[in-house]
């Protein structure tokens, strides 16, 4: 019953978290790779911040529920 729990709410957090990753705005596409982008740093802002958290804090819980169900 536990480890149903688990993959469960692993599985859950893993597609929520796939979800998060690919909703984030890439903006530059290739060009940064072949020196076409101009900008060098540039700060979050908006629904972009709120997307780069939440992807910190899913990934954290993710693994975090993986090594509590080694643990376990």
């Amino acid at each position: 019953m536990q480890e149903t729990v688990f993959n469960i709410i692993q599985l859950v957090l893993a597609i929520f978290l796939t979800i998060l990753i690919l909703l984030q705005q890439k903006g530059t596409g290739l060009s940064g790779v072949f020196g076409g982008s101009s900008n060098v740093y540039s700060t979050k802002r908006g629904v972009d911040k709120i997307l780069h958290f939440a992807t910190i804090i899913t990934a954290i819980v993710f693994f975090g529920t993986a090594l509590l169900r080694l643990a376990l």
